[in-house]
């Protein structure tokens, strides 16, 4: 007996008829309730205005009509006599239907998550926005891929052989990509830690620059001098990192000497002229000033305060506000500034010592 014939000794006019009426019932009511799913969390995440409601609101419309339809078949058939070969069908059908479904489900969530996470990151400082997509498509293939083995596995198929040699393909792929693997996993390292973000001004070693973009594989710095320095991620993350772009506050400490002919009472006013000159200045707080020692050729004094703004350029002209005002000061009160000397005495052998 063919299967056609078979297909229709499953049931009496009735029973098919039934049969139909169930399947159209049922892929109405799904075709209905996911518009009302769909409407409802569109509302919600509105309302809510949380990512998770985002990605809540986006997945349900990804559900394909043709699963509905075969859930709603599938229903159908029940009450239907079906030969048993013909029910196995029926089942691996609609397993295939589910699992095919819930991986364009995850698809759809990780592809909205991924969506909103760079659009925050475009708002605010654009690092690891490539990393994160990598990741993001790495994460959808893995959804695809347990859906197939999964599948695989239903039609019958050896998957644990097929796992084991992907695991050994796997693992000579890693051993030939390994150093991208490490600046792969040095980029996730940054987006996460946040050690630097785009716009920072750092110090790698003797190198200076601004951190222009953060990549999969590379790091790449504006010098100062105007060239671009690029770094690998795993080289980059093994040096000595100075990150003057998380700087809140400067703090400057610097000295100057007075001879050693300077009178005890302009010596000992020093340090209240410096406190008065630095907190004249705006953006700064006085730290202190002292008679630090005596050097080879002056009265060496040392001054220490904050400058409250990080930037470099405000802190090179209160500097130079600071310096000027001191040497206009030390003008007025005749205080000479020290710098080294030599003295030299001659002495004639041939004149008398009476």
């Amino acid at each position: 007996m063919s299967w056609p014939e078979e297909l229709l000794r499953a049931g009496d006019l009735t029973t098919w008829v039934s049969a139909f009426v169930i399947a159209f019932a049922v892929a109405f009511m799904l075709l209905f309730a996911r518009q009302i799913l769909v409407g409802r969390l569109a509302t919600y995440a509105v309302t809510d205005k949380t990512p998770i409601g985002d990605v809540l609101a986006h997945i349900p419309g990804a559900t394909r009509q043709t699963f509905l339809l075969v859930l709603a078949l599938y229903t159908g058939t029940l009450v239907l006599d079906l030969p048993l070969y013909m029910e196995h069908l029926l089942d691996s059908i609609v397993i295939i239907a589910v699992l095919a479904q819930a991986a364009l489900w995850a698809d759809r969530g990780i592809v909205t998550g991924l969506s909103l996470y760079l659009n925050s990151k475009q708002r605010s400082d654009a690092v690891g926005a490539s990393t994160v997509a990598l990741l993001g498509f790495i994460a959808r293939v893995a959804a695809w891929a347990l859906a197939a083995l999964m599948i695989l596995d239903n039609l019958g198929f050896n998957v644990s052989a097929l796992v084991a040699s992907l695991g050994i393909g796997g693992i000579a792929v890693a051993l030939a990509v390994q150093n991208i693997l490490g600046d792969i996993f040095a980029s996730l390292s940054i987006t996460l830690d946040k050690p630097f973000v785009v716009g920072d001004f750092v110090v790698v070693e003797d190198i200076l620059g601004t951190i222009e973009y953060v990549g999969v594989k590379t790091t790449r710095l504006r010098s100062l001098s105007g060239e671009q320095i690029i770094f690998s991620n795993a080289e980059l993350l093994k040096r000595c990192i100075r990150n003057y772009g998380r700087m809140v506050e400067r703090r400057v400490l610097f000295t100057f000497g007075v001879v050693y002919q300077t009178p005890y009472r302009k010596i000992e006013r020093i340090p209240a002229i410096v406190r008065e000159i630095v907190e004249r200045q705006p953006q700064t707080r006085f730290d202190r000033a002292h008679f630090k020692a005596y050097g080879d050729s002056s009265l060496d004094f040392e001054i220490v305060y904050f400058v409250l703004n990080p930037d470099y350029n405000v802190y090179m002209d209160t500097q130079q506000s600071i310096n000027l005002e001191i040497f206009r000061c030390f003008e007025q009160d005749n205080i000479a500034f020290a710098y080294p000397t030599r003295t030299l005495h001659v002495y004639d052998a041939g004149q008398s010592t009476n």
